[in-house]
């Protein structure tokens, strides 16, 4: 009887324990690096006009006036990604609460790319929202800015033509 019960309790806690190893923390900063296109693009198109930004990503969803420190133009990205849900059925032992749960793999995310544009041109292109993934950061944000950075390198960053 006492084994039986040993053995429902080593279960119940190996079930937790292979349970919270599937977890992927919030901040992932420490462990996951930055996405190599993501951080070309913070410093390849610095330089490339309004018109290039245009050619490349499109219209921005929202603009806003920073006064002196020029134009910030916003490109949302909402990322919908087919889930997998892997769910631990409830198991009681005795005088145990009950242990059970679901891990959520693969979550959507969304990502605002910003560019600070001065004088027409760009002057800093940074990043904000959930936009991480378990092995890269800011990698929501890629397919907003890797075709800017194919440009960049392509066209480089020249005046703009009046």
């Amino acid at each position: 009887m006492i084994f039986s019960c040993i053995r429902k309790l080593g279960l119940a806690a190996l079930c937790v324990g292979i349970q919270s190893s599937c977890v992927v923390p919030d901040d992932t900063s420490r462990i996951a690096k930055i996405d190599p296109t993501a951080a070309a693009a913070r410093k390849e198109m610095v330089g490339l006009s309004e018109a290039d930004v245009r050619m490349c990503a499109g219209f921005p969803t929202a603009t806003a006036d920073a006064g002196q420190s020029g134009q910030i133009w916003t490109y949302k990205r909402i990322v919908q990604r087919g889930n997998l849900s892997i769910v631990v059925p409830t198991l009681a032992v005795g005088a145990i609460p009950a242990v059970g749960g679901s891990v959520n793999v693969a979550p959507g995310g969304y990502c605002d790319t910003q560019i600070r544009m001065v004088d027409g041109r760009v002057a800093e292109v940074a990043y904000a929202g959930d936009n991480n993934l378990p092995n890269r950061r800011d990698a929501l944000c890629v397919s907003t800015v890797d075709a800017c950075v194919t440009y960049a390198r392509q066209h480089g960053q020249r005046p703009a033509a009046k």
